[in-house]
């Protein structure tokens, strides 16, 4: 696969999905949208990839909207238009990841501005170079969240914080990001990669139907009751008993000895 603002690579099942647009700190214009859309889903359905990694090239992680780009279509009386047109990808590209089957790692290299930091906050993990920068941006330039942040913001940091930080747009260092659990973990700006390669093989060790029922548990269960939540990890544990890696993770727990998890 191939694109025109996003580099993949695919290697020991970790599928690394590189920003590409570092001459504008890896902005969601030109084809970015299109692109990080048609390789999250293609991901999703490849039996090859077990996890995906976003980060940006170059310096930053993702400045959020092409604000140059936006206000160069707002002087050619394009704004409308075009921003009718980008509405429905960037919410598929959003609900794609959530969707995903597959556990999704944010490594924020930089600066994850307004819609970057909403984008790092759609992975499922998020682990910072401790140069990395958070903001919600939108309120300095007139605009409100879109990403999702006013979803998942609140859920990650509460309400009142996730108020301050969206009405404020004051920017947060990856030590206040990980304190306030918007990060898992902070890493030296040359260990970032490795950090997040870890984890990926880690859990790409994992046995994948289980992983994937467990990814639609935790997010089906944050909008149901707990009576929902406990019928839903019944038919999951139903589907994971009849898998032979739930059979290889009994028998290696009785032998002592690391299971060799296969997707079967």
């Amino acid at each position: 696969m191939t694109y025109q603002c996003l580099l993949i690579e695919v290697k020991d099942r970790i599928a690394t999905l590189t920003l590409n647009r570092p001459e504008r700190m890896n902005a969601l214009g030109d084809t970015l949208r299109e692109d990080l859309y048609d390789a999250v889903t293609k991901c999703a359905a490849d039996p090859g990839v077990g996890v995906i990694v976003i980060t940006g090239a170059g310096r930053g992680f993702c400045s959020g909207g092409d604000v140059k780009s936006m206000s160069d279509r707002d002087q050619a009386g394009q704004g409308t238009t075009t921003s009718e047109h980008l509405t429905p990808i960037r919410d598929r590209v959003v609900l794609a990841m959530r969707d995903c089957p597959k556990p999704i790692i944010a490594a924020v290299n930089g600066a994850a501005a307004g819609a970057g930091m909403n984008l790092a906050l759609a992975c499922d993990l998020r682990i910072a170079s401790a140069t990395a920068r958070f903001s919600q941006a939108f309120i300095k330039r007139g605009l409100s969240p879109d990403w999702g942040g006013s979803w998942f913001l609140p859920r990650v940091v509460g309400t009142a914080k996730a108020c301050e930080l969206i009405f404020t747009g004051e920017a947060i260092d990856a030590a206040e990001a990980l304190r306030l659990g918007i990060v898992n973990a902070v890493a030296a700006p040359e260990a970032l990669m490795n950090e997040a390669y870890a984890l990926a093989r880690k859990i790409a060790d994992g046995p994948p139907v289980a992983l994937q029922l467990a990814k639609r548990a935790i997010y089906r269960n944050l909008e149901t009751d707990l009576r929902a939540g406990l019928e839903f990890e019944t038919f999951a544990q139903g589907v994971c008993k009849g898998t032979e890696d739930m059979k290889e993770g009994v028998k290696a727990f009785i032998e002592k000895r690391a299971p060799v998890f296969r997707g079967k």
